[in-house]
């Protein structure tokens, strides 16, 4: 099983986080396998996506003794924390602050990735105990808020999740985030064609943009 110092390296040494926010577990699964294929070492599988709990521990089975980190998103709860955890989840995400996920997380030293938007939402999440505050809606913002709440915050663990493509993951790096989350520039690349090896590429294009903001 994955710890949770390995979990967090796994996010923090790549950069990444795959948002996978799709309409059918098989589409799901399909992508997810295809971006691990392109070195993506830690994805969320979101509660939105039919089937969801199936798709974790499917993919926390087959991955997990890899090293790669499966996790939930949109957990907005202690008792859905709790199911993801059982299911094989070893990162919890959500949209919110919910400190009873945090604990909940925290109980089974899985990681947590907290939404807020607010320097008072980014320090209470923080006080509740969160690893990662996942900045959120972070397309309405920019690096320039980053460095801006960095400022006062330099303590802050950013994960700007929303409009993060390969073209601007240096801007966000520089502002100075410990990770970007990523989605549909990787999850939907095979929506052309149908050929997963499309979304293998995209993931590791993104994954060679961050290493160079990063170089």
């Amino acid at each position: 099983m994955v710890t949770k110092f390995n979990a967090l390296d796994s996010i923090t040494r790549t950069g990444a986080l795959l948002i996978v926010r799709l309409d059918s577990a098989e589409e799901a699964l399909a992508v997810s396998e295809a971006a691990i294929e392109g070195g993506i070492r830690a994805l969320e599988i979101t509660l939105s996506v039919p089937g969801a709990l199936g798709v974790i521990s499917t993919l926390a089975d087959r991955y997990g003794d890899d090293g790669v980190v499966v996790g939930a998103g949109t957990v907005l709860d202690e008792q859905t924390a709790r199911t993801c955890v059982l299911a094989g989840a070893r990162l919890l995400v959500s949209p919110n602050l919910n400190p009873g996920m945090i604990e909940t997380a925290n109980r089974y030293q899985a990681v947590t990735v907290s939404g807020a938007f607010t320097p008072s939402e980014i320090v209470d999440t923080m006080q509740a105990g969160a690893d990662i505050v996942k900045l959120f809606p972070a397309e309405f913002v920019g690096p320039d808020y980053v460095r801006t709440v960095r400022a006062p915050l330099p303590q802050a663990p950013l994960m700007p999740t929303g409009g993060v493509t390969p073209d601007n993951v240096k801007e966000w790096f520089d502002a100075g985030v410990v990770a970007v989350g990523v989605g549909s520039f990787v999850t939907k690349a095979a929506r052309v064609d149908g050929n997963y090896g499309r979304v293998t590429e995209a993931a590791a294009t993104t994954l060679r943009a961050i290493e160079g903001a990063r170089a």
